[in-house]
């Protein structure tokens, strides 16, 4: 089986060579490495230039992350697709073991396994919360580590690609698309990479902009938003608004006031069952103080 892995990168001269490193290092199978470059003004090119050993590259302006993506899979012909950040690394052995798995379940379209947080330094400082696959599950909590994984060439041809309107949950938003289209998904409980999680990586710097999106993804793709996302997104605007010094009671019902219009916002109605847990989930975080 030959592998396609696909880089998007711009501007992260201070993580790529890592990144290159971790795939370079992989064995078991005919592997092509693509970076789809964005126009980066730091570093990136002098070291994808110079990287032992060579690395196809191209620099050109695109429409972000998911446009980059979309041009990699569409400039490579492996069997499996594999799509890793400029910033985040996959671990030894991690190639070798996906393309076992997808020979030895041939049924299977996506694989995905367990995962880390690392820091600026590669050091995993907490496990990502893989679960084994669920869909119902899937709509609640994104359990899937996006550099950990992968799937056949045959998903894009049935499936299309990854949707352009998305900016932040691209990801999220795939492995939805694909399960309501009829995918099969396994999961393969050893782990394969590390994401790296800093303040200035782009979800971690646009959390308003995440939540929302995230709610209008799953509403377009499932028709409604469960109310875990609506109160994350209530909890986002109330934080950034108030801060969590704020008064602990009028932050919670500033907090129950926002998921409840969260709800009619992407729901078009509250029931009496959201309106309950929205309300018990606010009155239930802990506080520091004692305001």
């Amino acid at each position: 089986m030959k592998v396609s892995i696909i880089t998007p990168s711009f501007n992260q001269g201070q993580f790529i060579e890592r990144t290159l490193a971790s795939v370079a290092r992989q064995e078991g199978a005919e592997i092509e490495h693509v970076v789809i470059d964005g126009g980066s003004t730091d570093n990136t090119l002098d070291i994808l230039t110079n990287f032992t050993p060579s690395v196809n590259w191209v620099t050109e302006k695109d429409r972000g992350q998911t446009d980059a993506v979309n041009k990699g899979i569409r400039a490579t012909d492996g069997d499996i697709i594999g799509w890793l950040n400029s910033d985040d690394i996959y671990y030894p052995g991690a190639i070798v073991q996906v393309v076992n798995y997808f020979q030895n379940h041939p049924d299977v379209d996506v694989v995905y396994g367990k995962a880390d947080h690392i820091d600026i330094k590669d050091e995993p400082f907490e496990e990502y919360p893989t679960e084994p696959w669920d869909f119902g599950r899937l709509k609640y909590h994104c359990f899937l580590c996006q550099p950990a994984v992968f799937f056949r060439r045959s998903v894009v041809e049935r499936y299309g690609l990854l949707d352009e309107s998305l900016n932040y949950c691209m990801d999220y938003g795939y492995w939805i698309h694909l399960a309501l289209a009829g995918a099969t998904f396994g999961y393969l409980e050893t782990k394969l990479a590390g994401s790296r999680i800093y303040p200035e990586n782009k979800t971690m710097g646009s959390r308003m902009k995440v939540h929302r999106e995230i709610n209008d993804m799953l509403r377009n793709l499932t028709g409604s938003v469960p109310d875990k996302w609506l109160f994350n997104y209530a909890h986002t605007v109330v934080e950034l608004k108030m801060g969590r010094a704020a008064h602990k009671r009028r932050f919670r019902i500033a907090l129950t006031v926002h998921a409840l219009l969260a709800a009619i916002r992407w729901n078009g109605w509250v029931s009496g069952h959201m309106m309950k847990t929205i309300i018990v989930k606010a009155f239930s975080i802990g506080w520091k103080d004692n305001g």
